[in-house]
């Protein structure tokens, strides 16, 4: 290094310090703020391991156990119980088809009156974006309880709890959808004398469908999963047989259970991907 940059070093930084003091100089509330940044995370992270007992002899036990209920899971076994296992995948994927069929069906106009460029009455968009997100907010699992409680046990529960949940959620991406349409065509309706509501139909909904039948498919993959744990609580489909045979102990049949979740939810995965894939290249 030459004289001249170690000179051009420290009269470098010297001109930084006179052209940005703030930067340089002590700032006790972005000091503060740092380390509440750090802290807080970091307190946090500290009460969760103690709390939990989150210790490297519980988690060695754990795993120990784990492999245990591993070996007892192999060989599956199908004896007598393969009917009763593939009728409840078709209840489970029923209620998934039905309740993201409803869903959707609801989500539609309640997405429209979402969406700034549709309904103009702010307190109206207000209101109703409220309430969708009082839908989604609560878990699929909640309303499955709850609905137990209402109509008993049984796929209807299952059922009722993703079409409440599910509008919530694909009235949230419709709308998002809606917005980001053109306007042109929709223009192009009112300029001939069309009222809002004929606008939507011709002008918005031919652009937006296949993202409305994409974003319902991705729900549909969502729900088949989500119909498994929601039969855990009671509301029928494979979710039901999975938790009677953990309770009973049966974990060969347990195994079985979870091949034919993976092998269904893969086919579905499968399926939807090319359909969405079509979708996206049509539009």
């Amino acid at each position: 290094m030459t004289i001249a940059h170690r000179a051009a070093g420290p009269l470098t930084v010297a001109m930084a310090e006179q052209r940005y003091p703030e930067i340089f100089a002590f700032n006790a509330r972005r000091g503060i703020g740092l380390a509440l940044a750090w802290g807080i995370p970091f307190a946090v992270l500290l009460y969760g391991l103690v709390v939990f007992d989150f210790s490297p002899v519980r988690l060695w036990n754990g795993l120990g156990q784990l492999g245990m209920l591993i070996r007892f899971m192999f060989p599956p076994s199908i004896d007598g119980v393969m009917w009763e296992f593939m009728k409840a995948i078709f209840e489970t994927l029923a209620m998934a088809f039905i309740g993201t069929l409803f869903a959707a069906l609801i989500a539609v106009p309640f997405a429209f009156l979402s969406a700034r460029n549709v309904l103009r009455f702010s307190p109206g968009r207000f209101f109703v974006r409220r309430g969708m997100d009082f839908l989604r907010g609560v878990d699929q699992l909640v309303w499955a309880l709850v609905f137990v409680r209402a109509v008993g046990l049984g796929p209807l529960a299952g059922v009722m709890a993703i079409i409440i949940s599910d509008i919530g959620t694909l009235a949230k991406l419709f709308s998002e959808a809606v917005e980001g349409a053109d306007r042109k065509p929709g223009e192009g309706v009112a300029a001939n004398g069309g009222n809002t509501l004929q606008c939507a139909r011709f002008g918005i909904l031919p652009q937006v469908l296949p993202m409305f039948i994409s974003s319902t498919l991705y729900i549909f993959e969502s729900n088949i999963r989500s119909a498994t744990i929601l039969g855990i609580v009671g509301a029928g489909g494979i979710g039901y047989q999975l938790s009677e045979r953990i309770r009973g102990h049966h974990w060969e049949e347990v195994a079985t259970i979870l091949l034919m979740i993976l092998f269904t939810v893969y086919l579905i995965d499968w399926v939807s991907g090319k359909i969405r894939s079509r979708l996206i290249e049509g539009a």
